[in-house]
């Protein structure tokens, strides 16, 4: 089963500085239908204006990962933790038992991120923060992990949850597979380019709820960067 949802149709607000688009329920747009996917809770679009961004702000109980498409975002935070992500690359914030974090876009072009909320299979443990670079050319033709709560996941960065968050680049004409599993949820969005499961095609921006596949094939209609989710 794959549900398509159109950029177009997604929620969201412009604050003029942030142009936030919700995959899922979150702050003032709520669908009873969009609540969450499995253990993924939200999935944000954001786009945020040169030197602006988020001040500092409460977390816990959540695996907080964000995918920068475009630009840098600089992210500090309660533990003394300081760092800047640039396009292609990865954060991850584990906010366990409490953490305060700023994230702002110190550059003078916009920036352009996914940010990606996974509820926790372990609980009561200390925040922790970690970032690395993902370059585009190890994901050429494949869906390598960028964070994940498996141990022999390669480089990808730890969550505590069961899930894994996936990456891939393919060329026009280009597939790539992914042993999802009956018993599992994944979400897809592509940063750019389309790309086709099956008979339904997904643009960019665009999400697809997918269940129900024991494994996902993916085709690129077009030069694409996927970002996926699997989740419990």
């Amino acid at each position: 089963m794959i549900e398509l949802r159109p950029f177009a149709s997604l929620g969201g607000a412009n604050h003029g500085w942030l142009d936030a688009k919700h995959h899922f329920s979150f702050a003032e747009y709520h669908d009873p239908a969009r609540m969450n996917w499995g253990s993924l809770r939200v999935w944000n679009d954001d786009t945020i204006a040169p030197k602006s961004g988020f001040p500092p702000h409460p977390h816990r109980d959540m695996e907080i990962i964000t995918y920068v498409r475009e630009g840098a975002i600089t992210h500090q935070d309660s533990l003394g933790n300081k760092g800047r992500t640039e396009a292609g690359d990865v954060q991850v914030m584990s906010a366990g038992t409490g953490i305060r974090h700023s994230e702002y876009n110190l550059e003078d072009v916009t920036t352009r991120i996914f940010q990606i909320w996974i509820m926790p299979t372990r609980s009561g443990e200390a925040p922790g923060w970690g970032a690395r670079p993902f370059p585009r050319h190890d994901r050429a033709g494949q869906f390598v992990a960028l964070a994940s709560g498996y141990e022999g996941d390669g480089d990808a960065l730890p969550i505590r949850t069961d899930a894994r968050v996936l990456g891939a680049t393919l060329r026009a004409g280009e597939t790539a597979t992914y042993p999802l599993g009956l018993a599992r949820k994944a979400y897809l969005v592509p940063a750019t380019g389309a790309v086709k499961i099956g008979n339904v095609t997904v643009n960019t921006r665009d999400g697809a709820a997918i269940r129900d596949i024991e494994v996902l094939t993916v085709t690129a209609l077009e030069d694409s960067e996927i970002v996926m989710v699997d989740a419990a």
